[in-house]
């Protein structure tokens, strides 16, 4: 089937000069060449479309979101809520890699397998039996969109990886999903650009396509004619809502390396070297007198980095890292950001006229939420019925997190599974600042308040979220 799929894009592209560039004498001097081409290229598709969608998953979440929201106000209601998106299964023990944005906020999430034969004729596709599964997030990064589910099953049909350096513009491409909902869907459309920047400040590059990606998609694969996951599909650009054309998905490089982290450890294991860059546009270089237009300027350094130990200073253009040249951020970023390799990076930088080698020792990032995380006790933390382990803010921590709009109160630090029993859909970061109107203080207090709330007794907690104030209103149970 590989030697029948790699001949694909052939295929199409005789299809279109047999149909469209040869005069029609010469059609007609060999009537049955232009079918059997089609027939080859229809076969070549009805293959993949087999062997990949039985891979592919449909992503069920209930948990909770804003609900009541004011242009005026800081405060607002959040309720329970039901989305979907898709997914991928990239190991037969029960592994689906989606997007993060997916399962935000989740307090339950289901996976909808594929029923066999739900691709073959249209009467056993509509007598196909979906499996419904529960899952569990064993970990998400924002940084990337990315999330990995576990399922409890083994010798599932999965996808293997594509090499993300071998993607070309052109290339045939084929999104699955579960487009609006309707799952177990399939389109096909080329690689419009494989390494696209949308945001020239965020070091995220994207594969753009314009294979038709809706609502719905996101999380779903993007493979190649071989069948092989080239990225997962996580946004689209569009005015109207539905698909334009504007499709981007994340590269397989990226998800291969999230997938194993998120796997092994819970949470993405990436370096830093204290840092803050920009591309160089002709304005900058213009008003800061800067001796090329393009490139990498350093705009901040963190004091007591490893790059301010390094000598890194404000203003260097980065020329080269570890020998090679570097024009954009994307370049420089992914040279110690996706990295296992602990070894320093040698950068080259330009200040001035002058060109000054570097050395810049490569650290492990870890969040506040990760070092919280580490000092808990699962049994001195742990909030009972709230399903959570709270740390209580005090002085350091609230140091360490200056952007709190309250400076008491108790962080969420991780979320526990064994003690829960009611559905709040509170978030790891998340600190609640009061309960029924009274202000948490202490985590004591925070445990006592739970604990005195009878079955049926309202339960209306405060909580701060990425800089916002909201209710979250629960009857006990």
């Amino acid at each position: 089937m590989a030697r029948i799929l790699r001949s694909l894009q052939r295929l199409l592209m005789a299809a279109v000069f047999t149909f469209a560039l040869v005069p029609s004498y010469a059609q007609s001097a060999n009537p049955a060449s232009g079918p059997d081409l089609l027939h080859q290229i229809n076969a070549s598709v009805e293959l993949l479309t087999q062997r990949v969608s039985p891979a592919v998953v449909q992503v069920l979440v209930t948990g909770y979101a804003p609900v009541e929201q004011h242009d005026r106000t800081d405060t607002a209601l959040i309720g329970k809520q039901r989305k979907l998106g898709s997914g991928v299964i990239v190991d037969s023990a029960g592994y689906i890699m989606t997007n993060a944005h997916v399962v935000e906020g989740a307090e339950r999430v289901q996976v909808v397998l594929s029923s066999p034969g739900a691709t073959a004729s249209p009467a056993q596709a509509i007598a196909a039996r979906p499996t419904t599964m529960a899952a569990r997030v064993l970990g998400a990064n924002a940084d990337t969109d990315l999330a990995l589910l576990k399922i409890e099953a083994r010798g599932l049909p999965s996808l293997s990886f594509g090499s993300y350096r071998e993607s070309r513009q052109g290339e045939l491409v084929f999104a699955f999903g579960s487009p609006e909902g309707l799952g177990n869907s399939v389109t096909m459309g080329v690689i419009s650009s494989v390494a696209r920047q949308p945001d020239p400040d965020n070091p995220m590059v994207y594969i753009q396509t314009d294979a038709p990606i809706n609502p719905g998609n996101s999380g779903g694969p993007l493979v190649d004619i071989e069948g092989r996951l080239v990225g997962i599909n996580t946004f689209i650009f569009t005015q109207g809502g539905g698909n334009e054309g504007l499709g981007f998905a994340i590269p397989s490089r990226v998800v291969y390396y999230v997938f194993e982290q998120l796997r092994d450890h819970g949470h993405v294991h990436r370096g830093e070297i204290g840092v803050n860059l920009q591309n160089i546009t002709p304005t900058l270089a213009a008003g800061l007198g800067l001796h090329q237009a393009y490139g990498v300027i350093i705009s901040d350094v963190q004091p007591g980095g490893p790059a301010d130990g390094a000598g890194l200073r404000v203003g260097d253009v980065v020329l080269t890292v570890n020998g090679r040249t570097v024009t954009s951020l994307p370049q420089f970023e992914a040279s110690y950001m996706l990295r296992v390799n602990p070894a320093p990076l040698s950068v080259e930088v330009l200040r001035g006229t002058e060109r000054i080698p570097l050395r810049i020792p490569v650290a492990e990032h870890r969040d506040e939420m990760e070092r919280l995380a580490d000092t808990l006790d699962p049994h001195e933390n742990l909030v009972p019925r709230l399903g959570i382990l709270g740390v209580q803010i005090d002085q350091h921590i609230s140091e360490t997190l200056p952007s709190l709009r309250i400076g008491s109160g108790v962080i969420v630090a991780a979320r526990t599974t064994w003690a829960s029993n009611i559905d709040l859909g509170l978030e790891t970061g998340d600190v609640i600042h009061a309960i029924n109107g009274v202000p948490v203080i202490t985590l004591e207090a925070l445990r006592a308040s739970i604990l005195r709330l009878q079955p049926g007794d309202p339960l209306v907690l405060q909580v701060e979220r990425a800089g916002r104030l909201q209710f979250v209103a629960v009857e006990m149970e």
